[in-house]
């Protein structure tokens, strides 16, 4: 489900799996991603790259724009998949309805924004119908080796959408934190494994760890591509070349999470086209060109593809 409108999987094409097109916390003062010109100048020098599609992992509360994201995708032809949810505790202010919303609030906002189409204001104002852009995946998250009370609650209720939906549930777990514990819980729930999608993962890249969660039936999504910061690209091609001679290849994913201005070329930084004409030609040396466009194409279009909802 894309923000104009259903897309038949097989035509998603090479897929972006994590990243922002539109983004405001009060976790990144400055670093606001809004201006309409640069993010159609970003999208524009990605698609040129070869980017197709763009998974854009929004939730609920951080600056989503979904009428902004249908012209996007209208003007340059990148296809959308718009996200509905809530992030870890952190990236809400103290008083954020958010944080005090009750299950079944955090549930109904989920499932409209899922059936009916996103609300334009992140339901800052009730009273405004839903925009035409339906969200076509859940974002949550949870903090540093833990996961709170009110995130354990919105990973709930978010299993319980993806479920009466039959879209994927992607979780932010920090700094690769968690992940054992989060897809326990969502498992629990009854979500499916073929649903479930753990982010950062290859912040922590060690191919035993990643086999145990991948053995689960889960997705890993592989998405701080060239953030030397946490480790140089070298360790992630030697990870990914790991879990495919594993036989685990069909469960990997990869993105950018481009979540801060400074990432963006105007600024600077790697920009959207980093993944493609950066990343992707090592990759293909490493794996194989017909392996670098299954982790690409095919697996991404089996995790955002939307199934039959559980128990239907």
């Amino acid at each position: 489900m894309t923000v104009t409108g259903p897309l038949p999987a097989e035509e998603m094409g090479v897929t972006d799996a994590h990243d922002h097109l539109y983004l405001r916390s009060p976790l990144l003062g400055g670093e606001e991603i809004d201006d309409p010109a640069v993010i159609e100048a970003e999208t524009r020098d990605g698609a040129r790259s070869g980017i197709e599609t763009i998974v854009e992992l929004t939730p609920i509360g951080l600056g989503r724009q979904p009428a902004a994201l249908r012209a996007l995708s209208e003007k340059t032809g990148v296809n959308v998949i718009a996200a509905t949810g809530y992030h870890r505790d952190a990236h809400y202010p103290a008083g954020h309805w958010v944080l005090t919303a009750n299950d079944d609030l955090l549930l109904a906002r989920m499932t409209a924004d899922l059936a009916d189409g996103m609300h334009p204001t992140d339901w800052s104002d009730t009273g405004l119908p839903p925009d035409p852009a339906r969200a076509g995946v859940i974002k949550t998250g949870a903090s540093l080796n833990e996961i709170t009370a009110d995130e354990r609650r919105r990973l709930v209720a978010a299993a319980e959408a993806a479920k009466g939906a039959g879209v994927a549930v992607v979780v932010h777990c920090e700094a690769a934190t968690m992940g054992e514990e989060i897809a326990d819980l969502l498992l629990g729930e009854g979500l499916p494994a073929g649903q479930i999608v753990l982010a950062h993962m290859d912040r922590d890249p060690d191919p035993h760890r990643h086999g145990a969660l991948l053995a689960r039936g889960v997705f890993l999504v592989y998405d701080t591509i060239g953030r030397s910061q946490y480790h140089p690209d070298i360790v992630r091609l030697d990870l990914i070349e790991a879990v495919c001679a594993a036989g685990r290849s069909g469960q990997l994913l990869l993105g950018l999470d481009l979540g801060k201005r400074s990432y963006l070329r105007i600024e600077g930084g790697h920009g959207l086209r980093y993944l493609m004409d950066g990343f992707v030609p090592r990759l293909t040396e490493r794996v194989g060109a017909v392996m670098a466009r299954r982790i690409l194409v095919d697996n991404a279009a089996a995790a955002f593809a939307v199934r039959t909802p559980v128990g239907a």
